[in-house]
């Protein structure tokens, strides 16, 4: 019996990526955050581990081991009404080796009334000629709450890895009561290591990091800066209702000391796992 061949190796390439949806919408009900809606498709899964409680605690798993170039996934999450969900990632996540075409990673998260949400997932570690394509839209009512932090780590610098080579592309849309607050756009395409090491990069860094407190004020950024001790480099500045911190550090263990330290000193609790990485 002949075997089908598939005569187009790009049709025969993308039949074998790897594709991920999560839609997760949580709503409080006396006073406890419960699941409203778990919706899961392809390598994406979220558990719950903890007990019943005002707050949520969420952890995204990726089946698939990793993400390769023309991967696709997609994380839609909606907090309800009083809700309160943190949501992490059951380990940091990587980004392989790129054959051509780009890895898309679609995050969106909404937030109503009185919601907060803590998004904390582990650090994203890039590989040489890693190809990442990942845009992030936000949407909070005007009472909303939103701590949320990621981290690009440009090789493991335990195993001697540098990314020479690759593609980032990461873009970030936040709109509070329908009104655009937060919008900027991160490229790093071609010699990846070149261009961190120039000084008004990253100055030779290959950890960074973005923090995102809503709200914010110059007060709660002026006593992080007055404890903050960082192994790396840290900023932060408060404007419009907002609070952004940046990190740059040389490895990412250096960049974990100092977002954990800058999370602590704002009085968000980090996630179980995070203490056990």
């Amino acid at each position: 019996m002949a075997v089908p061949i598939l005569a187009d190796r790009a049709e025969t390439f993308a039949a074998n990526r790897a594709r991920g949806e999560i839609a997760l919408s949580v709503a409080s009900s006396g006073g406890v955050t419960r699941r409203r809606h778990v919706g899961e498709a392809g390598s994406l899964r979220v558990r719950f581990p903890g007990p019943r409680a005002a707050d949520l605690q969420a952890v995204l798993v990726n089946t698939a081991g990793g993400i390769a170039g023309g991967d696709h996934f997609a994380i839609d999450i909606a907090v309800g009404k009083a809700a309160r969900l943190a949501v992490t990632s059951a380990a940091a996540e990587k980004v392989y080796r790129s054959l051509g075409p780009d890895a898309a990673v679609h995050l969106k998260l909404k937030v109503q009334a009185g919601g907060d949400l803590t998004w904390l997932p582990q650090e994203t570690i890039l590989f040489d000629r890693a190809r990442l394509r990942r845009t992030i839209d936000v949407d909070l009512a005007g009472s909303a709450t939103l701590v949320l932090a990621e981290a690009l780590v440009f090789g493991r610098a335990a195993m001697g890895e540098t990314v020479r080579q690759g593609s980032v592309f990461d873009r970030w849309r936040v709109r509070r009561g329908g009104k655009l607050v937060f919008a900027e756009t991160m490229r790093l395409d071609g010699e990846i290591d070149a261009t961190l090491r120039q000084p008004a990069v990253a100055a030779g860094g290959a950890a960074v990091a973005t923090l995102l407190i809503v709200p914010g004020d110059e007060a709660r950024v002026a006593a992080v800066r007055a404890v903050l001790q960082p192994h790396g480099e840290a900023a932060l500045s408060a404007w419009n209702g907002l609070a952004v911190a940046r990190f740059i550090a040389g490895d990412s263990a250096a960049l974990r000391h100092d977002l954990t330290a800058v999370l602590a000193a704002l009085g968000v609790a980090l996630p179980r796992l995070w203490l056990n990485s």
